[in-house]
């Protein structure tokens, strides 16, 4: 077994460019948060809810920020205990205990360290986004208060959990002498770059679960509901895009030829998406839409997600072709033929294409096509012998079952209790008003 390198040998291996491109990330992921998805979501709903999606998301990622500091971090990213221990962390670093710029944290290549504190800030900003992608599911009929208590009580019960059993290897407290101390989907080997079941399946479920509980806006499939700024739209998916590049290059944790690969990828596989859903809407509709191939760039961005560190460009172009026509159908089709009320087609876009692109990695991650494998370090917990394609898309389904079924139903139960102690609708008058007045005092625009 190696032995641990010391404080002050890792001191000397910290890289400043490293920690100089991961502080960047880490904005470019708030970004994505505020005023990205802000924009993005609020542009589609109806002028008088636009105000509250704006401080729904921005609210969560205060909250969010404060919940991973306090317990978050050391859920999802230390040595849990016993039976629980793949599935959840210990409390050995709550309020941030014993993390300071003298503490250290490990990457992906063997003897290269980050401080940190920036894999706690880089992390924070994946668990400030995660809850405010839910909100679009059931936007424009829930109220403030509830949703906040939520979102700290999912983040505890769903989110750091999945986090630590997709993401831990021996935390960022890395010690190369206990290879055993994964997380549990880390050690069945599956394959997430940069969030597709952690983000993208996690939100996905839980808005799909919080929409079916919650019930339809009042008028839903009586009334017409369109966009008050497909504007805003698209200057949000435009930034989401910018963002996006800090949320997957970002998460190889280190600045070289493996970053580059993310960054390349991210870049093409959205591109196609775009064209792919204009396509879809010119072949169904005869006209392509600004708000379909502003939702296409979503789409391409959650399935590269998984994949964005492991795929070669060219896959990832064939990766961004196809999710459209897929999340296309079930936004189109399947929404319309179940009549459940996505407002923002949470699940349409996020969970079904993060379905569709933690799937596609075990595909696009062959060698054979180009893709990185399994990452050339021997701690990595698949990283020794010939890459199965056909076993690794095994793997990736057991992972993106468990994180359906830890989400779908840990939110389930989260809504039912919350539901009964605060209630989440907001009465029908309230309703109709918009929730910018009953809920929040204020107008999005004083006309």
């Amino acid at each position: 077994m190696i032995k641990a390198p010391t404080v002050e040998q890792m001191a000397t291996m910290v890289n400043k460019g490293d920690t100089a491109w991961m502080l960047i990330c880490s904005a470019l992921v708030l970004l994505m948060s505020i005023p990205a998805l802000a924009l993005f979501y609020g542009g589609l709903v109806r002028t008088k809810n636009m105000l509250s999606v704006l401080m729904q998301v921005f609210m969560i990622v205060s909250i969010a920020g404060l919940v991973w500091a306090c317990w978050g971090y050391s859920m999802a990213f230390t040595s849990g205990t016993g039976a629980t221990a793949p599935f959840i962390g210990g409390f050995s670093k709550l309020m941030l205990a014993g993390v300071t710029s003298g503490t250290y944290a490990a990457t992906f290549t063997n003897n290269l360290y980050l401080p940190e504190l920036v894999f706690v800030v880089f992390q924070m900003t994946f668990a400030m986004i995660t809850p405010a992608l839910i909100v679009g599911a059931f936007a424009e009929r829930i109220k403030f208060t509830p949703l906040m208590v939520f979102v700290v009580l999912w983040l505890t019960v769903v989110y750091f959990p999945i986090a630590h059993m997709v993401w831990y290897w021996a935390g960022p407290d890395f010690l190369p002498d206990a290879p055993t101390d994964t997380g549990y989907l880390w050690g069945m080997g599956a394959l997430d770059f940069a969030g597709g079941t952690v983000v993208h399946i996690n939100a996905g479920i839980a808005g799909l679960v919080g929409c079916l509980m919650i019930g339809k806006r009042v008028g839903f499939g009586k009334e017409a509901t369109p966009p008050h700024s497909l504007t805003m739209t698209m200057i949000g998916a435009s930034l989401l895009w910018v963002g996006w590049f800090g949320f997957n290059a970002g998460s190889n944790l280190e600045a070289n030829g493996v970053t580059a690969v993310a960054f390349v990828n991210t870049m093409l596989a959205t591109c196609a998406a775009a064209v792919s859903w204009a396509i879809v809407e010119q072949l169904h509709h005869g006209k392509p839409s600004m708000l379909g191939a502003a939702t296409g760039a979503v789409a391409g961005l959650v399935a590269i997600t998984p994949a964005s560190g492991l795929g070669a460009p060219m896959t990832s172009i064939v990766l961004g072709l196809l999710v459209s026509p897929i999340c296309y159908f079930f936004v189109s089709f399947v929404k319309n033929k179940l009549k459940y009320d996505d407002t923002l087609d949470v699940f349409g876009v996020h969970c079904v294409g993060g379905i569709f692109g933690a799937i596609a990695t075990g595909v696009v991650a062959d060698p054979a096509l180009g893709g990185q494998g399994f990452f050339d370090y021997t701690q990595f917990p698949a990283g020794v012998g010939t890459y199965d394609m056909a076993a690794q898309i095994i793997t990736q389904l057991k992972a993106v079952g468990l994180t359906i079924v830890w989400s779908g139903v840990g939110s389930a139960v989260l809504f039912f209790v919350i539901d009964k102690i605060f209630g989440l609708r907001p009465t029908e008058e309230a309703e109709r008003e918009g929730l910018d007045i009953t809920e929040h005092g204020e107008r999005a625009y004083n006309m």
